[in-house]
Order: C-alpha cells, then sequence, then structure tokens
C-alpha cells in the first residue's frame, strides 16, 4: 500500500522522559488520520518530529515512499507539510495578511509587495469559505478566525499534508461544525490530514483511520467505523471510562456567592463587555455559564477575580462584601479559581511545577519561617500534588512549566486549586485540552466539590459539560444574562438559540437580586 508519509520506528527522549518508543505513523493519501492519546502521550511530539520541530533519535520519515531528512519547518513546507499549533503562531499586531505571508514575502527591489499575496489570500479564503478579513489586526479578531488564519497560513505555502494539532480545543460549537465540514473537504480534494485530538466523538465523525498513542508507545492502529468510543478510550488510558456522569441529586443549602448589577466597560472594545448581571450561587450547586466565545464570560469571570476592575455593581461571599478586596484577600476568603488560559494566569512558565503548585500560599506557615522558604516541605507537598492528580513531566516536582505538556499543566493548576479548599470555585473551561482519563477526573473533582457542599462556577464552551454538570445554567448573549435554564428541562437546540441571540427573554435580574 502507498503511503504519502510513513514514519517507522521512531523515538524521541526528554531526559529520561520516552516522549516516542519506537512508534510507527502511516498517512494515506486523502485520508483524515486522528492522532489520539492521553496528554503526555506523545502525540504532538510525534507531529512536531514531521514538521521539523524536533529531530527523531531513532528511526525515519519516508515522503511518497523515499527517505526524507526533516530538520526544520522550512523543510516541512518544501514537503508541502504544514502545521496549525493547538497555541496559535501568530503576531497580534501585525494584519491578517502580514501574519499569512511571514516568512514567505513578496518583495520588490527590497520592498514588501502585498498585493499579489492578498489576492491569492481572499482566492484560498472564499475557495474554502474561512472567511476573515485580510486587512484586520490579529488582536481584533475572534479565536475561531485566528484558527482559519493559521489554516490559511499552510494553505498559502500549497501544503497537501495538514497537521491540526487540538484544533477544535477554542471553538464554539458552530465553529466546530464548520471546521469539520472544512477539513473533509480538504479530504476530497485530495490533501492528508492528521488531526491531534482527545475529543473521541469527533474522531467517530471525520477521521477514516485512528492511531491510538498511550505513554509513548503506539497501541493500534484502526478504521474508525470498525471501532467504538468505548474501545478507543480503553486503549487510550488502559481502562474503561465511564461517560456517563453519576451526579447525584444537589443538596442545595446557604447562599455563598452573589453578584449584584455588574457592569464593567471595556475600553480596548469601546462597549459594555459585562452589562448590568446578577447572579448568585449556592452551596452544594454547580452553576454553569454558558455562552460562545466573546460574549463576556471572561470579563465578567476577571472583575469577580479581580484580574478587573468592574464599572458597577458589587459581590458578595458568604453576606461579606468583598467588591474591592484584593486578589489575596479574595483567595484568602474562599475563593477558587481555574483560569481561562493557564499561560498568561494559571502558571508562572519559567517556575518549576513545586513553586506553581504554592503559588497562591507561599506565605503561609507551612511553606515559609521568618521570610525563608522551607524547600522540604514545598517538595512534600507538591509530590503529593503529582501522585494525587496524576500530573505527569519529565523531571517530577523540579520540571519547569513551561516543558510539561498543555493537559498537565492544566492539571497542576487544578491540583492547585482545590487543595486550597475554596468555598467558591470559579472554573472557567477547566478540561480545556485534557483527554477522556483526565476529563473523567476533573468533572468527579468538579462534583466532589459540589457534595461536599461548596459551591461552584462553571463556565465553560464544552455544552456537554454544561448540561452534564450544572445544577442550573445561565446564558450569556452581549454581555448580559439572557436566560436561566434548568438542565433536566431544557435542550441543546434551546441554548444554542439563546447562545446566539435567536431567543432572548427580560431575566437580567436576578431572581434573588
Amino acid at each position: 500500500m502507498d503511503y504519502v508519509i510513513e514514519m517507522l520506528d521512531i523515538c524521541k527522549n526528554f531526559g529520561t522522559l520516552k516522549a516516542n518508543d519506537h512508534v510507527t505513523f502511516q498517512l494515506k493519501k486523502g485520508e483524515v488520520h486522528a492522532l489520539v492519546g492521553e496528554n503526555g502521550a506523545g502525540k504532538s511530539t510525534l507531529m512536531s518530529i514531521l514538521f521539523g520541530l524536533y529531530g527523531a533519535d531513532e528511526g525515519e520519515i519516508r515522503y511518497n515512499g523515499k527517505k526524507v531528512e526533516i530538520r526544520n519547518p522550512n523543510d516541512a513546507n518544501r514537503l508541502k507539510i504544514g502545521m496549525v499549533h493547538q497555541h496559535f503562531k501568530l503576531v497580534d499586531v501585525f494584519t491578517v495578511t502580514e501574519n499569512i505571508i511571514l516568512g514567505n514575502e513578496d518583495t520588490k527591489l527590497g520592498f514588501l509587495v502585498k498585493q499579489n499575496s492578498r489576492k491569492k489570500i481572499i482566492e484560498l479564503r472564499d475557495r474554502y469559505g474561512l472567511f476573515v478579513d485580510p486587512d484586520a489586526l490579529v488582536k481584533d479578531i475572534s479565536v475561531g478566525m485566528q484558527q482559519r488564519v493559521e489554516i490559511l497560513k499552510m494553505l498559502y505555502r500549497d501544503a497537501d499534508i495538514l497537521i491540526f494539532d487540538e484544533p477544535t480545543a477554542v471553538l464554539t460549537p458552530q465553529e466546530i461544525d464548520e471546521l469539520m465540514l472544512t477539513i473533509r473537504n480538504f479530504a476530497k480534494e485530495g490533501k492528508s490530514i492528521v488531526i491531534i485530538t482527545h475529543k473521541l466523538a469527533e474522531v467517530m465523525a471525520v477521521a477514516d483511520r485512528c492511531t491510538v498513542l498511550r505513554k509513548g508507545k503506539c497501541i493500534g492502529t484502526m478504521e474508525t467505523k470498525d471501532t467504538s468510543l468505548e474501545q478507543l478510550a480503553e486503549m487510550m488510558v488502559g481502562r474503561k471510562i465511564n461517560f456517563s456522569i453519576d451526579k447525584k441529586p444537589a443538596q442545595i443549602g446557604k447562599e455563598v456567592f452573589r453578584a449584584e448589577h455588574v457592569s464593567f466597560f471595556n475600553k480596548e472594545k469601546n462597549r459594555l463587555s459585562v452589562n448590568d448581571v446578577s447572579f448568585h450561587v449556592n452551596r452544594g450547586e454547580i452553576v454553569g455559564i454558558a455562552g460562545i466565545e466573546g460574549n463576556g464570560q471572561t470579563e465578567l469571570v476577571n472583575v469577580i477575580t479581580g484580574l478587573r476592575k468592574q464599572t458597577a455593581g458589587k459581590f458578595f461571599l458568604h453576606e461579606n462584601e468583598i467588591t474591592y478586596a484584593s486578589i489575596r484577600k479574595k483567595l484568602e476568603k474562599g475563593l477558587g479559581h481555574i483560569p481561562e488560559d493557564r499561560h498568561k494566569h494559571g502558571l508562572v512558565l519559567d517556575f518549576d511545577l513545586q513553586n506553581n503548585l504554592i503559588l497562591e500560599s507561599y506565605y503561609l506557615p507551612d511553606f515559609q519561617k521568618f521570610g525563608f522558604i522551607k524547600k522540604d516541605a514545598i517538595h512534600r507537598f507538591a509530590e503529593q500534588l503529582i501522585s494525587k492528580f496524576d500530573i505527569r513531566s519529565a523531571g517530577g516536582a523540579e520540571s519547569i512549566a513551561r516543558s510539561m505538556s498543555g493537559g498537565n499543566q492544566q492539571k497542576a493548576i487544578i491540583a492547585r486549586e482545590i487543595t486550597r479548599n475554596p468555598d467558591l470555585l470559579i472554573a472557567v473551561q477547566p478540561t480545556r485540552g485534557l483527554d477522556v482519563g483526565a476529563i473523567e477526573f476533573i468533572h468527579q473533582e468538579l462534583l466532589e466539590q459540589r457534595d461536599s457542599g461548596k459551591g461552584v462556577l462553571l463556565v465553560s464552551l464544552e455544552l456537554d459539560e454544561i448540561m452534564d454538570l450544572s445544577d442550573r445554567i445561565l446564558v450569556m448573549y452581549d454581555g448580559k444574562i439572557v436566560a436561566r435554564l434548568d438542565p433536566k428541562t431544557t435542550s441543546f437546540h434551546e441554548i444554542g438559540l439563546y447562545m446566539s441571540g435567536s431567543k432572548q427573554s427580560e431575566v437580567n435580574a436576578d431572581e434573588r437580586a
């Protein structure tokens, strides 16, 4: 059988960690091939070798049957291999066109010439339905549009082998559907697509074949039509996964948190990103906030946690006003925060894991004495959390956070926040980028918080997650709460109508405010 790409017996080590352990991966022309596995299984490493970001320690790569050396991304581009990374590689202050042509510019007498490039970009945009303004600044467009820019970058370089690393991790349900259609259209044109993902439902929907990695080893490759979600999940994690969430009836307690008439004027966007929002969270319940990205959820969480200052409104924790309390005071009074952006607000990437785990508690007597850090105590604490939350990294507690996989970075944040035992846990996209085993674990942790009498505010773009975990659902659209729904009596369709603004009701005032 002819393969456009063959990666044979690939090995890659990072210190003592075997990221890829004699892995063989073969890609056919015109197929969509899913590469799945737990966080840290070696998926991104394998594709980074194919794209020239890493060199393999052992093994060889064949392109149309011929052995090739891919030393860097330029070599990959010459072989018509392109890659969209999980964390986009875009320059915020450049336009869409400038980002797409970066490194592949047309010049005349030493001056940049954009006219032909812009024309080609518009032709590609219209041909593939990847609608984005070529003259817009990247910092001004949505995350979904930024991904389109990354795809156009590949197409601009005439790529025939397209690698997508966790392509739906930051997309709304509508954008996911559009992307899946785009990927199938690429395959029909004869392009070969690799999708690195942990979302098995998407694998079943779009992939022709699937290769499973576990702890650096290839567990097997199979036709998607011949397997099931349950079989793939078991191959990924080595045990059966329970896809149904076992949720006890909520034991609602006293109010733990209240927001009253909160607004936030966003100077960058010159509009109210949060507009007169009121709601409450009780002990023993999970309140889910649903909404398409960019409708005020991020800004609402930022003003609650103190990352931004609200324009109007008040916050109460245990009936005590915390509106103007410092971030440390809010944390000490019982607020926990799993942030949306783990790199910007969740971790200090150049610190090691153990120091990231005590970022909010380093000053407590457990970890310091007379102003001197207790290194042994911190190390023991970190080892306990690494074991309990299955945080995997090459150097254990001494691993630099930047070197860890995205999923393991997220586990570290969740471990730190839950271990602080907050009364209100604000969880924003808590399972973004996590595999099925880790998602199951995190969902159980959130339900344990709820069942132990804590309040949980869950903000997620994953409608399944909102529906499965929430006891009450708030829908945000254009900075307002446009619906307050009971997950037992609502549907995905109804929530989707509210999320898109197609259906609205006058419910902005909280029923208890």
